[in-house]
């Protein structure tokens, strides 16, 4: 996982969903909602379906499915934390895909890409247990959790030179002694104590944002 060596503060939870980028999705014309959809959630969506015994090919078919069936249910989707939240909806759409994969695999059929959904289309494991998929309903919140991570990741990135980035990795997130950092880059052990030390502010500042701004 991404930043081994940051403790994040358990009080708060990595799985709201922003209403406003919900009610986007509402609207299938908006292409910069879904974009953010699709780059926030694939990786989720995909490590679910590898943990549950999915070839990269059966997951890479999970992760266009499930956004396929995002897309045509998202608009009867109402937020009612008396019955769950996005997380458990999204995590419900993908384990019936999920399913009808490794029923496929099974029956010997390839299923085709793209296809439409009955509004009854739940797939097996909304009706019998399906074994083969172990507890995913806490590989999903383990998932969750480092997919959120990595969001956060990829939004300090976006913020920080590259190089300067890769001695944070090393020396932080990675904890190699700040010598072998220096030694690695060619750079003086003074400037990783200052890289270390900025990209971390910036990391700080965007796990705030995240918190009280969540995806």
């Amino acid at each position: 996982m991404p930043f081994a060596g940051m403790q994040v503060n358990e009080q708060h939870e990595w799985a709201p969903t922003r209403m406003s980028l919900i009610e986007r999705l509402k609207n299938r014309g908006d292409d910069e909602g879904w974009r953010t959809f699709f780059e926030t959630y694939w990786r989720l969506i995909y490590g679910a379906a590898m943990k549950a015994g999915l070839s990269d090919a059966e997951a890479q078919d999970v992760v266009q499915e499930t956004t396929i069936c995002v897309c045509q249910r998202i608009p009867d989707f109402k937020y009612d934390k008396a019955k769950g939240s996005f997380k458990g909806w999204l995590l419900k759409l993908t384990s019936w895909r999920i399913s009808d994969q490794l029923n496929d695999r099974q029956k010997g059929i390839r299923r085709p890409s793209g296809r439409e959904f009955s509004p009854d289309d739940t797939g097996t494991i909304d009706q019998i247990a399906d074994p083969a998929i172990p507890a995913l309903e806490a590989v999903w919140d383990e998932e969750w959790e480092n997919n959120q991570m990595q969001v956060l990741v990829d939004r300090v990135k976006k913020k920080v030179d590259a190089r300067h980035y890769q001695i944070f990795d090393l020396y932080f997130c990675k904890q190699w002694p700040v010598a072998r950092v220096a030694r690695m880059l060619n750079v003086s052990r003074a400037t990783v104590y200052v890289i270390r030390h900025r990209v971390g502010n910036v990391f700080k500042q965007e796990l705030k944002n995240f918190q009280e701004k969540p995806i």
